[in-house]
């Protein structure tokens, strides 16, 4: 019995360090605006936003790949759109994001600027089922998170935007909803990509990279 405090110390000192570690280390201003802005408004992010681990593991990405050209379809109040940006700060790219609910929309717009991403991030208000068809150019990274019962259709509209060796996340795969299955169905029978899953994800978050050109 007398050990148990202490097992108990050492299991709550583990998860405080893991909790810490999930940010990565301030090297500039920047970083050190971002940090305390994500840790002021940690217990914030609620209205479909993604949890800290998961924005870490976009922020990850990133950085491993050194994408600079995103889109992330889907934007709630901004808290993936700040882990991206942040990573993109450091690789020279930019996000685009997409919402479609004014309110959510106006209050991301107003953390970015707290945050100090506004200029890695051009945030509109548009119903994603028309503009992602009619984005322009090529991109490296795409994070899907608004309708699940899009999402095959999110996938089949940038899959031929997507460079060879950029990234297609999908969040929310682990949900048992219409469109999910359909989605995951195409796109690990996809040749062209080689799929993944983020296993430490509550929600579930699918990873496919593109490998070549049909």
């Amino acid at each position: 019995m007398k050990h148990k405090p202490i097992t108990l110390l050492i299991v709550l000192f583990l998860f405080v360090g893991q909790a810490f570690a999930q940010y990565p280390d301030v090297e500039t201003k920047l970083d050190k605006k971002i940090k305390s802005f994500l840790e002021e408004n940690v217990n914030s992010w609620r209205d479909m936003n993604v949890p800290l681990s998961d924005g870490k593991f976009l922020y990850d990405i990133i950085l491993e790949h050194g994408y600079t050209r995103a889109v992330e379809i889907g934007t709630s109040t901004g808290h993936s759109a700040i882990w991206i940006a942040w990573a993109l700060s450091k690789t020279g790219g930019k996000l685009i994001t997409i919402e479609i609910d004014k309110n959510r929309y106006l209050q991301a717009k107003a953390n970015f600027k707290k945050a100090g991403v506004s200029k890695y991030i051009d945030v509109r208000l548009a119903d994603a089922h028309e503009l992602v068809p009619e984005l322009e150019g090529k991109y490296d990274f795409v994070f899907s998170d608004a309708d699940k019962y899009w999402y095959k259709n999110y996938f089949l509209a940038m899959e031929p935007k997507l460079e060879v060796g950029g990234c297609f996340v999908a969040h929310n795969t682990g949900m048992r909803v219409n469109g999910i299955r359909d989605f995951l169905d195409y796109v690990e029978a996809n040749e062209n990509f080689k799929t993944t899953f983020e296993n430490n994800s509550r929600a579930g978050m699918s990873v496919s990279y593109k490998q070549k050109e049909k």
